[in-house]
């Protein structure tokens, strides 16, 4: 058998085993590959698109020698054949590489040395004989056998996926979601994918489709090509859209006829996928007879909020009437400090009103006001509760006003065990007050849960900044709300004096009155804002790396890994988030036990950073941790969030980024002691005045942009704000009452 799995390399043909892999991209199963092929001193590299490969199977590939001007000589294959592992070197590399859970490499290393060249075939049919290993149990043997059986099965998957265009990664995310009638239904409705599987879009579906002999114009296409619009717009943070521009959008991206789009949005109005209504006058632009079209949800989300906005406003108050001008007295004395002429209306407003919006940048004094109105409803014994959208800016919260805050998904108690939230209309909120704060993160679809758990007699205070990002999901509920002009609007705009000794919260001002911050440096002193000058996009990377592993820590005496966060405009580039974690990963975290999965490498003590909600492991979107463990045994690895250990299994890590470089949107909420960001010419599309603004309001004690001035002059400038479609400015303003 060993002869048979010799290299081979006449002509187009070469042979070897698998020794690792290298990088995988999840979209078509393009991989790079390092082969141990006998004749070779050095391991070969081979690039192609493969089905889930495993370390330590045999490759018979057919294909063509290159050379590469960055990574040198490579087969690049354009056939192959695979064989499971015949020889105890492979068949030990083959068990140890995560592909069965309850295997790792130590166990690995005892089964093969118990049954060598017999192991694959002992566990395929002579399973109970594993008991012959000390350390493994009969729910050990269990498990090692369910997960053979479901590798055979997603292998099966992954050819018939394979064969008609779709990615190696989506077996797996199709075979967990629908299980043995993963072919059928795909045969069925491969569009069903981009609608029941979460990180499946629809272009992966439609590829699939296409190949599966569906027509471009089928009803089936045309249903899920609206639906997947209408997504992709909300991601762009519209919760509707015109109904002229929807149709023109899917003309040009599905090239289907208009009236067989008409009769798609037809039964999917039928069906209650979406919900139409006819446009405003004042929000319908040219088009006399514009309707407005939205998935489902994010229409019961928009009408309830503006109706549990005006129930609230509506509500009179059960707390006695208190004399403001005696409460501010009492908090004069109380907390021993005193408020200024716009703080002192805020809390006459909030004695007042029902709810009211309290805005300004930093340093204006927001904290100092949340205090006091605090206080003063402690004061007359009313229930008071804090809340904000991130774990962080919750903490945050909490620290700053001494009082115990909650994430929002945590104060309404969501809870996936028994579906949803359980804070609602039916349960409300046992609280008189509620501030949230950062409210300019919160999207349509959280305020409206929010606004249905608050009591009708409760008084609302939303904080925030109305110059910082939206929200990263639909709507623009700060901006809105303000602008319906409904409710009281306390805007601070007077810098204190401790606030305005840091050159961070005065060039924060100055971005935001579009002006060029100041750069000028005090030779010799320490300062908290710098500029470093960097034309040229590989030198900033340089001299980012500089600053995060010696330069900051050294004269700041600030942890890299705790304390230095780095933004990024872009994902791709040089300086871009993905390059930057590369980069950064290796200098800042070289060694350590290791995790090679999917082309990506992750080791212990890794920065990570969850990207989507995960309500049953209660982390978060945008929520940042730290690798702890990899159990390559377990196929689990153990990440601690502030402090609290969450597990994840092998295949769930695509919810977790690598986070030494994050985005800017993902930064909102967050605060940390140091932030270096890039800002060059090349992100030319995302330069904005409420990027660079929210950039540096991120930072507590440091910022550092290395760029250049062009492009900082460029941010400054750019005050263009891509407008969302929303209707709540409308259903909240007093004509629509």
């Amino acid at each position: 058998m060993e002869n048979q799995n010799s290299l081979k390399n006449t002509g187009g043909k070469l042979q070897g085993l698998v020794e690792r892999i290298t990088f995988t991209s999840e979209e078509d199963g393009y991989s790079v590959v390092k082969i141990k092929a006998p004749g070779y001193r050095d391991l070969v590299t081979v690039v192609g698109n493969f089905v889930s490969l495993c370390p330590g199977e045999t490759l018979l590939m057919e294909g063509t020698w290159s050379a590469h001007a960055r990574f040198g000589r490579q087969f690049r294959v354009d056939r192959y054949e695979t064989t499971a592992p015949s020889t105890v070197p492979g068949i030990r590399k083959y068990l140890g590489s995560g592909l069965i859970r309850g295997i790792g490499p130590k166990m690995a290393e005892r089964i093969v040395k118990r049954f060598a060249e017999k192991t694959l075939d002992i566990i395929e049919s002579q399973v109970e004989r594993l008991l012959e290993i000390d350390g493994i149990g009969k729910y050990r043997v269990g498990q090692i056998q369910k997960a053979w059986g479901e590798q055979k099965e997603i292998r099966t998957l992954m050819i018939f996926l394979r064969s008609n265009g779709a990615s190696a990664v989506l077996a797996s995310r199709i075979f967990k979601n629908y299980g043995q009638q993963s072919v059928d239904i795909v045969r069925e409705n491969p569009y069903r994918l981009a609608m029941d599987i979460t990180g499946v879009g629809f272009l992966t579906a439609d590829r699939l489709a296409v190949n599966l002999g569906f027509a471009a114009d089928s009803p089936l296409r045309a249903e899920a090509g609206i639906l997947f619009v209408l997504h992709e717009s909300a991601e762009e943070g519209h919760v509707y859209m015109p109904c002229s521009l929807l149709m023109e959008l899917c003309r040009n991206r599905l090239q289907i006829e208009t009236h067989i789009l008409e009769e798609a949005l037809s039964r999917l109005r039928a069906d209650m996928r979406i919900k139409e209504e006819k446009l405003p006058p004042a929000a319908s632009g040219q088009f006399e007879d514009e309707r407005a079209i939205y998935l489902r949800p994010l229409h019961a989300s928009e009408v309830g909020a503006a109706a549990r906005f005006d129930a609230i406003r509506r509500y009179r108050r059960l707390q006695p009437r208190i004399d403001s001008q005696e409460a501010l007295n009492w908090v004069r004395g109380r907390l021993n400090f005193s408020l200024a002429p716009l703080q002192q209306e805020a809390v006459k407003q909030a004695l007042r009103e029902k709810v009211i919006v309290i805005t300004g940048g930093p340093g204006t004094g927001k904290t100092t006001l949340v205090r006091a109105i605090l206080a003063i409803y402690e004061r007359i014994g009313a229930r008071v509760s804090l809340a904000a959208p991130t774990g962080r800016a919750a903490k945050k919260l909490s620290e700053t006003t001494g009082h115990p805050a909650a994430t929002i998904h945590r104060l309404l108690e969501f809870s996936p065990q028994l579906g949803g939230f359980q804070r609602n209309e039916h349960k409300p909120l046992p609280t008189d007050l509620l501030i949230v704060d950062e409210i300019s993160m919160m999207d349509i679809v959280i305020a409206n849960h929010l606004l249905k758990a608050l009591p009708s007699q409760a008084v609302l205070i939303l904080v925030g900044d109305s110059d910082q990002l939206p929200s990263v999901g639909p709507g623009k509920v700060l901006g809105d709300i303000i602008e319906s002009g409904r409710f009281p609007v306390i805007r601070l705009t007077e810098i204190f004096r401790q606030a305005s000794q840091s050159r961070i919260i005065t060039n924060a001002h100055l971005i935001r009155q579009g002006a060029v911050p100041d750069l000028r440096a005090d030779s010799g002193q320490k300062q908290d804002f710098y500029f470093i000058n960097r034309e040229d996009p590989q030198e900033a990377l340089k001299t980012i790396v500089q600053l995060c592993t010696e330069r900051i820590p050294r004269r700041f005496g600030l942890d890299p890994m705790e304390d230095v966060q780095v933004l990024s405009p872009m994902h791709r580039g040089e300086v871009g988030s993905q390059n930057l974690n590369f980069v950064l990963q290796n200098a800042l975290n070289p060694r350590g036990i290791t995790l090679e999965l999917a082309g990506r490498t992750f080791r212990i003590n890794d920065k990570v950073m969850q990207i989507r909600n995960n309500y049953d492991k209660d982390v978060f979107n945008g929520d940042i941790g730290r690798i702890r463990r990899i159990d390559h045994e377990n196929g689990e690895i153990r990440v601690e969030f502030d402090g609290r250990s969450v597990k994840y299994d092998f295949s769930e890590l695509e919810e977790l980024l690598h986070a030494y470089a994050i985005s800017i949107h993902k930064s909102q909420g967050s605060e940390y002691p140091a932030v270096v960001f890039p800002l060059l010419t090349q992100h030319f599309m995302m330069l904005q005045r409420n990027l660079l603004y929210t950039a540096v309001t991120r930072a507590r004690k440091l910022v550092v942009i290395v760029g250049s001035k062009k492009a900082l002059a460029i941010a400054v400038k750019n005050n263009r704000i891509q407008s969302r479609f929303t209707l709540l400015k409308e259903r909240l303003s007093p004509q629509a009452q």
